[in-house]
């Protein structure tokens, strides 16, 4: 499959079918392990969404502040890789 300038891309109707999304229908997309996951919007399932934001928004918030500053980009490299 090909991605659109615009971002693009048509499912093709046996994938749609198995996954259960109707023509019309509202999808959401998530990462789960690195990969992009297309799955149809379920009634209330909305809720459920905006919680795990607010979750995701509250832990960003509780990390502000602690990093350090004076650790630069090749630094924070080193001590992150091969562990």
């Amino acid at each position: 499959m090909r991605v659109t300038s615009k971002g693009q891309v048509t499912i093709p109707r046996d994938l749609r079918e198995l996954a259960g999304i109707e023509p019309n229908s509202e999808v959401i997309f998530t990462i789960e392990d690195g990969k992009l996951v297309v799955s149809p919007k379920k009634e209330g399932q909305q809720g459920v969404e905006r919680e795990r934001l607010q979750a995701f928004m509250h832990a960003l918030d509780a990390m502000e502040g602690t990093g350090d500053q004076t650790i630069d980009a090749d630094a924070l490299m080193t001590m992150t890789r091969d562990r």
